[in-house]
């Protein structure tokens, strides 16, 4: 298996307007891009050139988006790329799907460039970087403590039930990315949990409420799951 090149951005978009503003923007603050306008290129490049991230439309001609992120994920050669969905607006059950079988994050067009480029900063941080290695978690007021099981914030200790910490956990370890109710429940559960929507945002209700200001860094993604933001501009 080849090394990920960790400054490398695969742009996968039959709009060509929309591919070059990517990636203009992308290298504006540095990074080297490659741009695929079908699905077949993209997996192409994928597999000669190993990016850190690839920004993935999902309607492309001939083999479409959905089905390049299940190729590239199920293939132990390009499974640690990091894939973000570039959506229409409403797609919300193509964003699910996307989400399920392997996605990292997505963003709907029209979007701001500065947004973007922000989200694939955050991604790439998340899956090159150590935060949270130990087992600490730092965000402002708030420190969690994996082995200890205790949350801090501005000093004070929150008590939480363990679905409460482990969901706190698993969502505060993967920064400004959204994950399905399922996705939850599989990381902190396993994936024979029965699943419900309501289990899940009982739990988020209660962690928020326990929280208090700090738990609006919990963002609900209306059709989707959840999101725990790091940073208030993305």
């Amino acid at each position: 298996m080849s090394e990920r090149n960790n400054n490398l951005i695969l742009v996968v978009d039959d709009e060509e307007d929309i591919r070059e503003l990517v990636r203009y923007n992308l290298n504006k603050v540095g990074f080297d891009t490659l741009g695929a306008a079908t699905g077949e290129s993209g997996l192409e490049l994928a597999r000669e050139n190993h990016p850190a991230l690839i920004v993935l439309d999902l309607m492309l001609p001939g083999i479409d988006g959905l089905d390049v992120c299940r190729i590239l994920k199920n293939d132990a050669r390009t499974e640690d790329i990091c894939i973000m969905m570039l959506t229409a607006k409403g797609e919300e059950a193509d964003i699910v799907r996307g989400l399920e079988i392997g996605a990292d994050d997505y963003i709907t067009k029209p979007f701001s460039p500065g947004i973007l480029t922000a989200r694939v900063k955050a991604n790439i941080r998340r899956t090159t970087g150590s935060k949270g290695g130990d087992g600490v978690l730092e965000y402002e007021d708030l420190f969690i403590h994996k082995g200890r099981r205790e949350v801090l914030i501005s000093g004070k200790t929150i008590v939480l039930t363990n679905t409460e910490f482990q969901i706190l956990y698993f969502l505060a370890s993967n920064p400004n990315w959204v994950f399905t109710r399922a996705q939850i429940i599989d990381a902190v559960r396993g994936d024979n949990y029965p699943v419900t929507d309501r289990s899940v945002d009982f739990q988020i209700v209660g962690l928020r409420k326990k929280m208090g200001s700090v738990g609006d860094s919990i963002k609900t993604v209306r059709g989707v799951g959840y999101r725990f933001i790091e940073n208030s501009d993305i």
